[in-house]
């Protein structure tokens, strides 16, 4: 295999990080799926788990269900892969992306009729987070 063809191979594979039995989750994770990712889940304790997002560099007002480890960045909740890809095209020197909270409407989110509007947020190395998209609800 060339090494192009390594890095994006690598760049596909994503480590998520979730709770037992988290449905929401489980649909994100399809979601990559049908979008060229290769998502592997982890089980991680609850108590542990909010630890393990802060000591990644998730501030904790963006926090959310789970957290995907992909090529060196952070990918809190229910990201696009869109979003993901843009990441990895660009590569800011930063910790991520993340959508805190859980909106309807979002990849994971979106077994309603309704949408909500939310904003998927750049994390910076400084904690600081700046909207990287947006999205419109209904």
């Amino acid at each position: 295999m060339s090494f192009a063809a390594q890095a994006i191979a690598q760049a596909t594979q994503i480590e998520v990080i979730k709770t037992n039995g988290c449905g929401c989750c489980l649909a994100w994770m399809k979601h990559l799926e049908e979008n060229g990712f290769e998502p592997t889940g982890e089980d991680m304790f609850a108590g542990l788990f909010v630890r393990f997002k802060l000591d990644n560099g998730v501030p904790q007002r963006m926090v959310s269900c789970h957290t995907g480890l992909i090529d060196g960045y952070v990918i809190e909740g229910h990201v696009p892969a869109g979003d993901i890809r843009r990441l990895l095209s660009e590569r800011p020197d930063a910790v991520g992306l993340a959508v805190p909270d859980m909106p309807l409407g979002s990849p994971g989110m979106d077994q309603s009729r309704w949408r909500e509007a939310y904003d998927v947020f750049l994390i910076n190395n400084d904690g600081s987070t700046e909207v990287f998209s947006s999205y419109s609800g209904d």
